[in-house]
């Protein structure tokens, strides 16, 4: 079983930086992601993807809101992926999560329902 387990949201003005980590651990085992992806939500809507990579690879793919602001990255000695988020816009205001897909393909980062285990979420708040 794998965990992951998220740090870094908090309270920003809008214009600020904040990063995201999300470490994951599979008991008793070396354990390789496919990819690491970043998801939010706000209430009363669908949990949006936001950003993801492979963990094996270069490729990235970020939604259109967020490109060029956001950035993802990874430690594998850490087995840590992080999101870079600057020029944070109140629009921006969610719960992020972070989360591992069931493959590697573009189509499967990019899709929520292809994610199959989550982290506990960490709110981002941004002041205008």
């Amino acid at each position: 079983q794998v965990q992951l387990v998220e740090s870094g949201g908090g309270l920003v003005q809008a214009g600020g930086s904040l990063r995201l980590s999300c470490a994951f651990a599979a008991s008793g085992r070396i354990f390789r992601p496919f990819g690491l992806g970043w998801c939010r939500q706000v209430p009363e809507k669908e949990r949006e993807f936001v950003g993801a990579f492979r963990w094996g690879g270069v490729t990235s793919v970020y939604a259109g809101s967020v490109n060029g602001r956001f950035t993802s990255s990874r430690d594998n000695g850490k087995s840590t992926g992080y999101l870079q988020m600057n020029s944070l816009k109140p629009e921006d205001t969610a719960v992020y999560y972070c989360a591992l897909p069931r493959s590697s393909g573009l189509g499967a980062l990019t899709r929520t329902n292809d994610y199959d285990t989550w982290g506990q979420g960490t709110q981002v708040t941004v002041s205008p």
